[in-house]
C-alpha cells in the first residue's frame, strides 16, 4: 500500500497575477485579549511584509473576517466553538488588526464558516481581477487557513502558503497541517523564498 510519505509531489508555478488572501487577521484572532486569539505578532509582521509587496506591485489583496448578524447563522459551528459568538457585527473583534488596515480599494470578504470561499463571492472577485494563483496567509493554520487553501485548490488555483505568515494557537496543529497541505494541496514555503519568487514575476 502506498503511504502518504511516498506520494510524489509535482511543482506548482506562480502565475502573472497573484492574489493575496489574508485570512481572519481580525482582532478576534490576533489579540491575546480575545478568547479566540493569541500572541501572533510575528504573523502580523510577516503579513505586513507581504502586504507591502503586493501593494507595491499593484496586485490583488483580499482580507477575510468572520461576522455574525444573528444567532442562527452557522449555528452548528458556533455550538461547537461558542467563543465565535463574540464576532458580532458591531464588536471590535471583527475589525482587521490595525497594522494591516485595508486600503479603500482592498476587499474585505465577510464569512460565517471556515473557508473564505464558502457562501461568499470571493471566487467571482478573483475572476474579475484575473487572478491566476493565490498566496494564502493568516489564522488559524489548522482551521480557516486550511479550509481556504483546500477550496482554492478546488477552484483550480495554484496555492502558495508562506508558513511564517500563518499561525495557530496549537503549534503541533500548525506544523502538522502545514505538512499535510504541502504534501497534497499547496506549495508551503518560507515568506523569504516566496517573496524572492514573487519579485521575479514580470508583467
Amino acid at each position: 500500500m502506498l503511504h502518504n510519505s511516498d506520494l510524489r509531489i509535482g511543482q506548482l508555478a506562480l502565475g502573472k497575477h497573484p492574489a493575496l488572501i489574508i485570512v481572519d487577521m481580525s482582532l478576534g484572532f490576533t489579540s491575546p485579549k480575545s478568547p479566540l486569539g493569541g500572541d501572533f505578532n510575528h504573523v502580523i509582521q510577516t503579513n505586513l511584509t507581504l502586504l507591502t509587496l503586493f501593494r507595491q506591485k499593484n496586485w490583488s489583496v483580499f482580507f477575510t473576517t468572520v461576522v455574525y448578524d444573528d444567532d442562527t447563522t452557522a449555528s452548528v459551528f458556533r455550538q461547537r466553538i461558542p467563543d465565535l459568538n463574540i464576532l458580532s457585527r458591531n464588536s471590535e473583534w471583527v475589525n482587521i488588526t490595525p497594522q494591516l488596515s485595508p486600503l479603500e480599494n482592498e476587499s474585505v470578504v465577510e464569512k460565517h464558516w471556515p473557508s473564505a470561499f464558502f457562501a461568499t463571492d470571493l471566487v467571482q472577485r478573483l475572476n474579475q481581477q484575473a487572478a491566476d494563483c493565490l498566496v494564502i496567509t493568516g489564522l488559524t493554520t489548522s482551521g480557516c487557513v486550511r479550509a481556504t487553501v483546500l477550496d482554492g485548490l478546488q477552484y483550480n488555483y495554484p496555492v502558495f502558503v508562506p508558513e511564517d505568515a500563518c499561525g495557530d494557537r496549537n503549534l503541533d496543529a500548525h506544523q502538522a497541517n502545514l505538512h499535510d497541505l504541502h504534501a497534497k494541496y499547496a506549495h508551503v514555503t518560507s515568506s523569504r523564498l516566496l517573496i524572492e519568487s514573487l519579485n521575479h514575476i514580470t508583467s
